[in-house]
C-alpha cells in the first residue's frame, strides 16, 4: 500500500492543530493503519503530547542538513501501530539555515523519501509550528494533503484565506504541484453560541466539498489530555472530543482509501 502524508498546518495558533494532529493520528492507529507523527514544531508539542520525553538530538535537525536518516529518528510510542518522529528545541535554528541550503523547500521532501518508499506506513501526519515560516512551507512541499485545523471563530476566515494562497503559490511555483488541501476540521467548536455554527456555515458556503462532517467540540479533557502525555482516547475514553476524532478518522479514511 502507498504511503500518504498529510500535513496539518495553519499559520495561527491555538486552533487545535496539534491535538488534531495527535489525535487523528491515535484515531487512525485504533484502527490498525500503521501511523507515523513527524512532530516538525520546535516546540515539541506533539512530542510530549504522547507522553515522549524531549532528547537532545532526537529530532528532524540533523537528516534535514543531510546528516544521517529520518528513519534512526524514528520512536515507538505506548500505542500499537503509532510511531513518531519527536522533535526538539534545535529544530528552531532550521528556520534560518535552510534557507541557506539548495533546493530548501524540498529538504523535508528529500529526508521523509525513504520513509515514504519503505511501506511501512500507511499514513504519516506532519504537525507544523503556528507559522507559515520554513518548517510549514517544507511540509507543504512534502505532503499529499494539507488537512487545516480551522478554529471556529471569525478571525479564523481570515487566516484559512491566507494559507489557501500559500498552497496555490507552491502549486504554480512547481514546488509540488500535486499538493491538495484535503479538508478542513472545524474545532473548538461551541454548541451554545451561533458564532460557532455560522463559522461552520460560511466555511460550508465557500468550501462544501473541503469541510469535514465532524466539527470537533471544546472540552477542558481535549486541553488537558496533553498535559497528561495521553491522546483523549487514553485519558478519557468517553469524552465527546474522543468521540469527534474518531469520527473524523473514519472520514479520513473514506476519503483517502487509507483503508483499501
Amino acid at each position: 500500500m502507498p504511503t500518504t502524508v498529510f500535513t496539518i498546518a495553519n499559520q495561527k495558533g491555538g486552533v487545535g492543530k496539534t491535538t488534531t494532529a495527535v489525535n487523528l493520528a491515535a484515531a487512525l492507529a485504533e484502527k490498525k493503519i500503521a501511523t507515523l507523527l513527524v512532530d516538525l514544531d520546535p516546540q515539541a508539542n506533539a512530542t510530549s503530547a504522547l507522553g515522549v520525553e524531549k532528547q537532545e538530538g532526537r529530532s528532524l535537525y540533523r537528516p534535514l542538513h543531510g546528516e544521517g536518516a529520518a528513519a534512526d529518528m524514528v520512536m515507538a510510542t505506548a500505542y500499537d501501530h503509532l510511531a513518531l518522529l519527536p522533535s526538539e528545541v534545535d529544530l528552531a535554528a532550521i528556520e534560518i539555515e535552510l534557507a541557506q541550503q539548495e533546493n530548501y523547500l524540498l529538504r523535508l521532501r528529500h529526508t521523509l523519501q525513504p520513509l515514504r518508499d519503505s511501506g511501512t506506513y500507511r499514513a504519516i501526519i506532519i504537525d507544523c509550528p503556528p507559522a507559515l515560516g520554513m518548517l510549514s512551507m517544507n511540509s507543504l512541499a512534502a505532503a499529499d494533503h494539507l488537512l487545516i485545523a480551522l478554529q471556529c471563530e471569525y478571525m479564523a476566515l481570515e487566516g484559512l484565506g491566507q494559507i489557501l494562497k500559500v498552497v496555490e503559490r507552491l502549486k504554480s511555483a512547481g514546488i509540488n504541484g500535486a499538493l491538495d488541501v484535503g479538508g478542513i476540521v472545524m474545532t473548538m467548536f461551541d454548541i451554545r453560541t451561533n458564532l460557532s455554527r455560522q463559522v461552520v456555515e460560511e466555511v460550508k458556503k465557500h468550501l462544501p466539498d473541503k469541510i469535514f462532517a465532524t466539527v470537533i467540540p471544546r472540552t477542558v479533557r481535549l486541553s488537558e489530555a496533553p498535559s497528561f502525555g495521553k491522546p483523549i482516547f487514553q485519558y478519557d475514553p468517553t469524552n465527546p472530543g474522543a468521540s469527534a476524532y474518531r469520527h473524523l478518522a473514519a472520514e479520513v479514511i473514506a476519503r483517502f482509501g487509507l483503508g483499501a
